[in-house]
């Protein structure tokens, strides 16, 4: 393909992106296909000679979109939003086009300093203390990771490091392996399991914070944990608040945390934090030490885009620095460029924060203020409607654009319910376990909902719930 056809193929290619995106909601949510589905519909091994990009393209609708679960579709109201925009897209089109490695300053000059700048723009759209900042002198700054997961990582291991050196600088008798095997992490028992899955890798111990009848961490119960812990002779190191958490989006009361390194996850909730009626939910934020959300969740820029900040980027860059002649260059010693390389796990990045760019100049940010305010506005309509009908109850206090709903009834009632909704096919719901209660969670996604699809999921709901409480009574009196 020379550059001729790029342009005529690329102008089709983007006229198919629109008119999926446009269309979206004819299609059907949630495909239609049994695993093993794809392997029969293509050749067993690549061709030995070239294929036309018209038979390619016609293999988009064949074979693509029949096993795609449609994330932007208005009837898509599982887990949380994934986002998406048409300026993101562009930017993403440039970032492959340019196509750099961004792992030193030299490498892309642009692609560390645009990063730099956006982490601090959006820092600041979130009203971020100024310590978590870059600026022109700070300590702190931002970096862009590829998930939540990974900047919990990140800090995980960057805590466990300053941690293992703390000690052995009171304990130079004491081996790396034998702090190692005292070290504690914490979390709520409502925090994501990606968490956890840090603690695994890090190979450090995690122990669950008990969480109240908000689903949310409060000091009293941290202190408890922590206290039992150092009696035992063990070093608490490393604690993650969510704001947000993925069951019910509850909140961990900052307010009252901190003491050890304190990281926040507010992967689906941060991009809230732009809007200032939300953003007392983000106070104490200043007791910790890193921080993130995903703008790639709610934000309108596509994924990956998880933006991450600490106060003292020392911490980072003293866990993972190594420097192999290869990737030093002259400007590294001059205290004025940064390399993302000392940030993150992977060497190399992609030129990510284009994305951030083109949607916070084509937004502003009153525009995106008032995405996340529509979205909030839906999710307390949808809210309304489950209140109205008593055979229904509301299981957590709706704050964002989630709704965690279920019939008044037994687990198994649920569980039929959610069953007969996705084998309908016409909306998309997962559940959560809040205590002992299987409940269904209702998200609001997709940048295109409207009130329409609201009502249009509600009705759908009630209705099955109707006949699924039908079938129940009957084989409940044939019992």
């Amino acid at each position: 393909m020379d550059a001729a056809e790029f342009r005529k193929r690329g102008k089709e290619m983007v006229d198919y992106v629109a008119d999926y995106l446009e269309k979206i909601e004819k299609r059907q949510v949630f495909p239609d296909v049994e695993p093993g589905y794809l392997r029969p519909l293509i050749a067993d091994s690549a061709p030995q000679d070239p294929e036309s990009f018209e038979d390619v393209f016609k293999d988009i609708e064949k074979i693509i979109m029949p096993g795609v679960t449609h994330w932007h579709s208005p009837y898509f109201f599982a887990y949380f939003p994934a986002a998406s925009s048409f300026p993101a897209l562009l930017a993403d089109m440039l970032c492959g086009g340019i196509g750099c490695v961004g792992f030193s300053w030299a490498a892309s000059p642009a692609c560390t300093e645009l990063e730099t700048v956006m982490l601090d723009w959006l820092g600041k759209m979130v009203n971020l203390p100024e310590e978590f900042l870059a600026g022109k002198h700070g300590q702190g700054g931002g970096v862009i990771q590829g998930s939540a997961s990974e900047a919990t990582l990140i800090a995980l291991l960057a805590a466990r490091t300053k941690t293992i050196r703390w000690v052995q600088s009171e304990n130079p008798e004491l081996t790396e392996a034998e702090i190692m095997g005292r070290l504690v992490a914490y979390a709520s028992d409502q925090a994501h399991s990606s968490v956890e899955r840090a603690a695994l890798i890090g190979a450090v111990k995690i122990k669950s914070v008990p969480s109240d009848d908000t689903f949310s961490v409060c000091g009293s119960a941290l202190k408890k944990v922590l206290d039992e812990d150092k009696a035992a002779g063990l070093i608490p190191f490393f604690f993650c608040a969510t704001l947000g958490t993925t069951p019910c989006c509850s909140f961990d009361k900052l307010l009252e945390l901190g003491n050890i390194w304190m990281h926040i996850d507010a992967a689906y909730a941060g991009s809230a934090f732009i809007c200032p009626e939300f953003r007392h939910l983000l106070n104490g934020v200043e007791f910790a030490d890193s921080f993130n959300f995903n703008p790639h969740k709610w934000l309108l820029v596509n994924f990956d885009c998880s933006a991450m900040w600490v106060k003292k980027r020392s911490d980072l860059i003293g866990a993972f620095k190594l420097e192999p002649l290869y990737l030093q260059h002259h400007h590294q010693e001059s205290g004025l460029v940064t390399d993302y390389r000392h940030w993150q796990i992977p060497l190399g990045r992609r030129f990510r924060s284009l994305k951030l760019w083109f949607v916070l100049r084509l937004y502003g940010v009153r525009g995106l203020q008032e995405h996340i305010r529509k979205h909030v506005r839906l999710s307390h309509q949808f809210e309304h409607l489950v209140l109205q009908d008593e055979r229904f109850e509301v299981c957590a206090e709706v704050v964002l654009g989630l709704v965690c709903f279920r019939l008044k009834g037994s687990n198994e009632l649920n569980e039929a319910l959610l069953k007969s909704i996705n084998d309908a096919k016409k909306i998309h719901l997962v559940p959560c376990h809040l205590r002992e209660k299987f409940v269904l969670r209702f998200a609001i996604c997709s940048r295109t909902v409207e009130s329409t699809h609201i009502k249009f999921a509600w009705q759908h709901i009630s209705q099955l719930a109707t006949d699924l409480l039908k079938t129940w009574e009957q084989n409940h009196h044939q019992q």
